[in-house]
């Protein structure tokens, strides 16, 4: 099986780059952790990789909004690498903050040309950061990241995480299109308000992927739940060999088997 080879994009207040990290290796893949500006200096760095990550923090402190301005380094200095990148049929995926500047970029859904963005990650319904654990239910398994996944049991923290959309028909063509793939899930089958739904999500949205399937953005950090120790009540839990997230970045490593 050959070893994919990750690059896991970082910039002023990205923080969650080494568990990222971590995660990838621990599937089975090689890993470079690579700024921003030396990616612009050298696009060509994204040839030597098949997945490319984008995680959590506060990209350049959240100035503007969550996310924005590495989402506009994106779609101006790197738009046309990364679209190549995704052409190829290798895999992106955006964590939390990673999430916010894919969706930003328009490598989500593109804007449109004359209405602009049509969707975004607002700041959550209560006005707070939400730091919790929270249920996830796949409802597509249009990205090869989900592949024989039903749910995870990952945590979030955020403070613009609610996802909205502009227009009913948009909204009703991503989900027709299969690229709402996780939702906010009460397990006691009740409608997912708050905390189920931390952020007041339209329709309990908690990730998206692109058109081709190969874009996923998630609020939720699957990240840190890679050992079965790491959730807050594993010692309580029936005995698992791994978290729940490992079951993303292992995916990404398969799909190149």
């Amino acid at each position: 099986m050959p070893t994919p080879r990750v690059l896991l994009l970082r910039a002023p207040g990205t923080n969650c780059d080494r568990e990222a990290a971590f995660a990838m290796e621990c599937a089975g893949a090689t890993t470079q952790r690579v700024h921003i500006n030396e990616l612009r200096e050298k696009p060509d760095l994204l040839d030597q990789s098949q997945i490319l990550v984008l995680s959590g923090g506060f990209s350049y402190g959240d100035d503007v909004s969550a996310g924005k301005i590495l989402a506009n380094q994106l779609e101006h200095f790197l738009g046309d690498a990364v679209r190549a990148f995704r052409a190829q049929e290798k895999l992106i995926l955006g964590i939390c903050n990673g999430f916010q500047a894919l969706l930003k970029a328009g490598l989500i859904l593109p804007p449109d040309p004359d209405d602009g963005q049509q969707i975004t990650l607002a700041h959550n319904t209560n006005g707070r950061f939400s730091d919790r654990w929270v249920n996830l239910k796949v409802t597509s398994r249009k990205s090869p990241f989900l592949t024989g996944i039903e749910a995870l049991d990952v945590p979030v923290a955020h403070g613009e995480g609610r996802f909205s959309c502009k227009k009913d028909w948009i909204l009703r063509g991503l989900e027709q299109s299969g690229q709402i793939v996780l939702r906010y899930h009460d397990p006691n089958g009740s409608p997912a308000a708050y905390p189920f739904n931390p952020n007041g999500s339209q329709d309990d949205i908690a990730g998206l992927c692109d058109a081709s399937g190969y874009v996923l953005g998630l609020m939720p950090h699957p990240e840190r739940h890679i050992l079965p120790t790491q959730h807050p009540h594993w010692t309580r839990r029936t005995s698992a060999p791994e978290g729940d997230g490992m079951k993303i970045f292992r995916n990404a490593v398969n799909y190149f088997a």
